[in-house]
């Protein structure tokens, strides 16, 4: 019989949500170093280079990789010879640890969750409950295994029950194009075949948790069908030519987990989530000794490399561009802002389209006149920062807004990361604005321009609240141009047809 004291199961998930928003595993730092040395497109081998220079930054300063710090996932397998020494239940005390983590004084993480789902959708401010799973298991230990999901990934997971007969990787190959740049590529791509709808799904996430391994997979050679399916799957996903950021290029996964299920004769039930550039995971097991001891990486396991910007960017001064400066412009020109710059994302974007609709005047401070606005909910600031980090969040959740927000209030500019669908196009194209993407999974580096930082709007919203940055040189690349190109559909066709592996019909 083992005893787990509470206070050591609580420290235990405490300490590691803090380990995993600094330090990336060193199997995807290995990975990705190993990709971006072999990528062979100039825009999605500069936002490796980003994201690579943001993860050694921030395992130096210990501060967030993503903005998002994540919604809390944890699966635990519980011996039933463990004895427990606490009056709580076991999703307590792992909120518990949630809020400690999430609260630390040195390196505050930004609470994303609300409640309720639907309606107020109120802050709860410490980022509880957790998601926990729970299985009850022979032995005396504890297995814990825990991640914190960022939403930009967690939001293009994706369910379908194929017939029997039906091809899994011709569901993919349609399926993966769909998802768009949000989730951040490079990353992995967790797939539960088989079990019910919530199995597969369970086993997709479950999946996300496992060490990179397919170059060592792709030596050895498959032993069964599943290892088989992984490597096709790497293979054709790749071949896609989606690449890091969706900006087109050789590397859209860095391997393919795939977790499989007994099911019903008449059902296929396919789960796929995927996991982003942060890649956010650990597991460790509880003895009953003590609390988890974590030992930090060695700065070695990290390339060295240092991104600077191109020296061929164009530098913009915020404060004085014009509609006229923005319609030269071209998809894919590299771009360093400077001078002001409001934030403002789902929830703000949704309190000015209200006032406008009544007809009220927008807050003080919220003139968009000519104005660029950034998708962004920073992580709150320590020490002597003016701003944690402060990444761009998806785009393609404010494109409701695009038109309105363009014809209304004078807007020519928008930040965030990722693709735009086909109506916020439109309405970039006909309003003559522009759009910028900077690179997601950078936040830190981006924080690193963020020279000034005042509320301006809406308090309340906490994360979402509007924001006026005083930026310095911040890198961006022009996603949709005053035309309407799309970098985001030019760049994939490139390098899909450069690859030459998928026929233009799978992905129609």
């Amino acid at each position: 019989m083992t005893t787990i004291r509470e206070n050591d199961f609580v420290q235990s998930i405490a300490d590691a949500l803090q380990f995993i928003s600094y330090y990336h595993p060193s199997d995807y730092i290995q990975s990705l170093a190993a990709a971006y040395e072999a990528e062979e497109s100039p825009a999605a081998r500069d936002a490796m280079a980003q994201i690579l220079y943001n993860s050694r930054m921030c395992a130096e300063g210990h501060r967030p990789i993503c903005q998002d710090t994540g919604m809390v996932v944890v699966f635990l397998k519980i011996g039933m010879e463990v004895r427990w020494e606490t009056q709580s239940g076991i999703q307590a005390m792992v909120d518990e640890g949630v809020r400690r983590a999430y609260g630390h004084p040195d390196n505050v993480l930004r609470a994303s969750m609300v409640t309720p789902p639907i309606g107020a959708r109120k802050n709860t401010g410490d980022n509880t409950p957790a998601i926990v799973h729970m299985e009850l298991v022979p032995g005396d230990k504890v297995e814990v295994k825990l991640a914190a999901k960022g939403g930009g990934s967690e939001n293009k997971s994706k369910f379908t029950i194929l017939n029997p007969s039906d091809s899994l990787v011709d569901w993919v190959l349609k399926t993966v194009p769909t998802m768009g740049a949000g989730w951040c590529p490079p990353g992995m791509l967790g797939i539960g075949i088989g079990g019910s709808a919530e199995k597969a799904m369970l086993m997709a996430k479950e999946a996300l948790m496992e060490t990179i391994d397919i170059h060592e997979l792709k030596a050895r050679g498959p032993s069964d069908p599943i290892e088989e399916l992984r490597l096709e799957l790497y293979e054709k996903v790749n071949a896609l030519g989606i690449g890091a950021q969706g900006l087109g290029g050789l590397t859209t996964v860095l391997d393919v987990k795939i977790h499989s299920y007994p099911t019903h004769a008449a059902s296929l039930p396919v789960a796929l989530i995927p996991n982003c550039a942060a890649t956010r995971h650990l597991e460790f097991t509880l003895d009953g000794s003590g609390p988890v001891t974590l030992d930090p990486p060695s700065l070695e396991d990290w390339p060295a490399i240092v991104w600077e910007a191109d020296s061929s960017a164009k530098r913009v001064n915020l404060d004085s561009v014009t509609g006229e400066d923005i319609a030269t412009w071209q998809p894919g020109d590299r771009i360093l802002l400077s001078g002001k710059l409001l934030t403002g994302r789902d929830a703000a974007h949704q309190r000015i389209i209200d006032l406008l609709n009544r007809g009220e005047p927008l807050p003080d401070g919220v003139d968009l006149t000519n104005r660029f606005i950034y998708y962004v909910g920073p992580v709150d600031p320590v020490r002597d920062e003016v701003v944690g980090p402060a990444g761009p969040t998806t785009s393609t959740r404010m494109d409701k807004f695009t038109e309105q927000m363009l014809s209304q209030t004078g807007l020519i500019g928008m930040v965030g990361k990722a693709e735009r669908g086909p109506a916020a196009i439109e309405a970039i194209k006909r309003h003559g604005a522009v759009y910028l993407m900077a690179v997601g999974g950078a936040a830190y580096l981006v924080a690193k321009a963020i020279k000034g930082s005042r509320l301006v709007a809406f308090e309340d919203l906490g994360m979402e609240a509007i924001r006026e940055f005083e930026v310095e040189d911040m890198p961006v690349t022009v996603a949709v141009d005053s035309r309407g190109d799309s970098v985001h559909q030019s760049g994939p066709a490139k390098w899909r047809s450069k690859i030459g592996l998928i026929p233009v019909e799978v992905v129609a």
